[in-house]
């Protein structure tokens, strides 16, 4: 098999046609509970993370925004308010379960009226280009097959202006800092999820993943390569997770 037909599952070496699908099934076996498991994974600091990631999109009353990788909706629920009646979000995720989670979620808690709910892979959006003025993707991006491909995506349906943002599991700054994460990330995580949610595989591959995903600077680097301009990053938890955020100008 050519080196061209296969690429990383965790760890593993697979080939590009079954990730999406291997992918899904890790989300299908924790969706029911996967709020739960953010809230126990990062002892809740995920909400800091995501009210900071809220805060550098800047969106306004009236704008459109796309959520990608939206799952159980928490940047949905938020946008849906700060763009109020006049404004759009479209939550959108690979994962039906997840998008149906989010949207069961969204219904109960009364956001509704603004929100649209679109089953989508990153890496080829069913959408105009120049359609959004913000478009997120929290916790996503390393699962995405072609990430370039999804990054490049995020900047064609985003109009001149517009900015786009990435939340997503980084390496942390400091070789300490590395030791205590890998402990965790190796041996804690795995018997959580067992303990949860009777499936240690799905979150010891969570942590192979992050592992895989690019570096800072890497993913910065990407984001110019599909055209975003001015593009920073901001690392929080020393590094554990970042925020990118480039602009489409």
């Amino acid at each position: 098999m050519s080196d061209e037909k296969i690429t990383h599952f965790g760890y593993s070496q697979v080939p590009i046609q079954e990730k999406a699908a291997r992918v899904r099934a890790v989300f299908d076996s924790v969706a029911n509970r996967y709020d739960l498991m953010n809230d126990l994974m990062s002892l809740g600091i995920h909400r800091l993370w995501k009210r900071h990631t809220i805060e550098l999109a800047g969106v306004r009353r009236g704008q459109r925004v796309l959520d990608l990788a939206a799952g159980t909706g928490d940047l949905t629920e938020r946008f849906a308010r700060i763009v109020g009646d006049e404004g759009l979000v479209v939550s959108s995720d690979i994962n039906a379960a997840m998008l149906s989670r989010g949207r069961e979620r969204l219904t109960d808690l009364g956001v509704v009226g603004n929100l649209d709910y679109v089953l989508a892979n990153a890496e080829t959006l069913p959408f105009a280009s120049d359609a959004f003025d913000c478009v997120t993707i929290a916790f996503g991006l390393r699962n995405v097959t072609h990430k370039q491909a999804a990054i490049d995506e995020m900047f064609r349906v985003l109009r001149p202006g517009g900015r786009a943002l990435i939340l997503e599991f980084s390496h942390p700054t400091t070789q300490p800092l590395r030791r205590v994460y890998d402990v965790y990330s190796f041996s804690v995580l795995p018997n959580l999820g067992r303990m949860i949610v009777n499936d240690a595989e799905s979150y010891r591959y969570l942590a192979e993943s992050i592992r895989m995903h690019p570096d800072q600077e890497t993913l910065r680097a990407m984001m110019e390569q599909g055209g975003f301009e001015r593009c920073d990053y901001f690392n929080m938890t020393g590094g554990i997770v970042a925020i990118h955020r480039g602009y489409k100008l």
